[in-house]
C-alpha cells in the first residue's frame, strides 16, 4: 500500500487534453526537423515523457500530429510581435531592419521543415493547399511591416507596396546555390539597398 501511494504522488499531474496536445506537440517539432516525416511515434513518446498509446489518445494518428506540428511551425506570431517592437527604433532603416531580422528567422525556419519534410516523403504542398499556411501567414507580416512606416517618411508608393516590395527583396536574399550564387546582403545592407537602390551616389 505505501508503495502504490508513492507511485501516485509520482505521478505528473493530469493534463487538460489541449495542454496535452500541445505539449506532444512542443515535443515533436525538434523531432521533424531532424527525421522529417521518418519520425516515430516511439520516438515522439520518449521525448514527451509519456506512453506511446497516450499519443494516439492526443491525436488520431501520426499525420494528424504532423500536420500541427508544421502548422504550429508556420505560425507567425512571435515574429510579428518582434515586428511590432521594431517601433520603439529611432530611424525608419532600424525599423526595416529589425523587421527584416524577424522575417529572416521565419523563412529559414519554414524553408527548413519543408525541406526536410519533402525529403522524407510528406508532401508540404498538400499542407499548404489545405491550410493555406504560408499565404496567410506572410500576408500578416506583411501587414505590419507596412505599420512600420509611418506619414513622415514620404514613401513614393503605398506603405502595403512598399512592403510587398521590401520582402520580396528579403525572400530573394535568402535563395543560395542552384545558380542563385553564394552572395547575400546583411539586413542593414539589405535596407540600404531598399531604400538608395543598387547604384553608387555621387
Amino acid at each position: 500500500m505505501p508503495e502504490e501511494t508513492t507511485r501516485r504522488r509520482r505521478r505528473a499531474p493530469a493534463m487538460s487534453p489541449e495542454d496535452r496536445r500541445e505539449a506532444i506537440v512542443a515535443a515533436t517539432v525538434p523531432l521533424l526537423f531532424t527525421h522529417g516525416a521518418n519520425v516515430t511515434t516511439s520516438q515522439i513518446a520518449k521525448a514527451a515523457g509519456i506512453a506511446e498509446g497516450t499519443v494516439f489518445r492526443a491525436f488520431k494518428d501520426k499525420q494528424e500530429l504532423i500536420r500541427t506540428c508544421v502548422r504550429s511551425v508556420l505560425g507567425v506570431d512571435s515574429e510579428l510581435e518582434l515586428i511590432e517592437q521594431a517601433r520603439q527604433a529611432d530611424t525608419l532603416a532600424e525599423r526595416l531592419s529589425w523587421a527584416i531580422s524577424a522575417v529572416s528567422g521565419y523563412l529559414d525556419r519554414m524553408w527548413k521543415l519543408m525541406s526536410v519534410l519533402r525529403d522524407s516523403g510528406y508532401d508540404p504542398h498538400d499542407e499548404r493547399r489545405e491550410h493555406k499556411g504560408p499565404p496567410v501567414e506572410m500576408q500578416r507580416i506583411v501587414e505590419r511591416v507596412a505599420s512600420l512606416f509611418g506619414p513622415d517618411d514620404d514613401l513614393r508608393v503605398d506603405p502595403s507596396l512598399a512592403a510587398r516590395l521590401l520582402l520580396g527583396l528579403v525572400f530573394t536574399n535568402r535563395m543560395q546555390g542552384d545558380g542563385f550564387g553564394d552572395a547575400t546582403a546583411g539586413a542593414d545592407q539589405l535596407v540600404e539597398l531598399f531604400l538608395h537602390g543598387v547604384l553608387k551616389q555621387d
